[in-house]
């Protein structure tokens, strides 16, 4: 069963829809949506571990400019 983990990702002031195509590229991804409220954009991705999450966070998104800060939240049940 792959690891799914939501992430919430805050863009700098007119950096969404730019953010939101890079993600989209990443692999992983399943869906990359804007939103609104304190949050620009969810994220869903699903991998076959949780090393292979954290390392599409840290070594892939936090490199991605525009992105301010995220906040990930594994799904422990689906």
């Amino acid at each position: 069963m792959a690891t799914r983990a939501f992430i919430l990702v805050e863009t700098a002031v007119g950096e969404t829809s730019a953010v939101s195509d890079a993600l989209k590229e990443m692999p992983m991804m399943k869906a990359v949506d804007t939103v609104t409220g304190p949050f620009d954009i969810i994220a869903v991705v699903e991998a076959d571990d949780l090393q292979s999450i954290g390392d599409l966070i840290s070594d892939g998104m936090h490199g991605v400019p525009g992105i301010v800060k995220t906040v990930t939240c594994l799904s422990v049940r689906s």
